[in-house]
């Protein structure tokens, strides 16, 4: 019986990586057709609509990748984290 506190715990620790990186894997594999609803959401929280919108498309379509949430959390697509401005800055919201 001394095995099963550990099997037990090897157990919990894997459902929780499962659940954390849930959203990882969901963000990381983009249809094309996914991209609109991601980036609907992704400029929800921001009064610039148009322009966020019109970015996020052309970053999902390069990188089919929209990071969760409408701020941040852009560690998360390497492409869409790294394509920069002329001037330096982020292109993609």
């Amino acid at each position: 019986m001394a095995g099963r506190p550990y099997t037990s715990f090897l157990l919990l620790v894997s459902l929780l990586l499962l659940i954390t990186f849930s959203d990882i894997a969901e963000a990381t594999k983009l249809r094309p057709s996914d991209c609109k609803p991601k980036c609907t959401y992704r400029c929800s929280a921001t009064s610039h609509k148009k322009p966020c919108m019109f970015f996020c498309l052309k970053c999902c379509s390069k990188c089919l990748c929209v990071p969760p949430g409408t701020y941040g959390n852009k560690q998360v697509c390497p492409c869409y984290n790294n394509w920069k401005t002329k001037e330096g800055g982020p292109k993609c919201p």
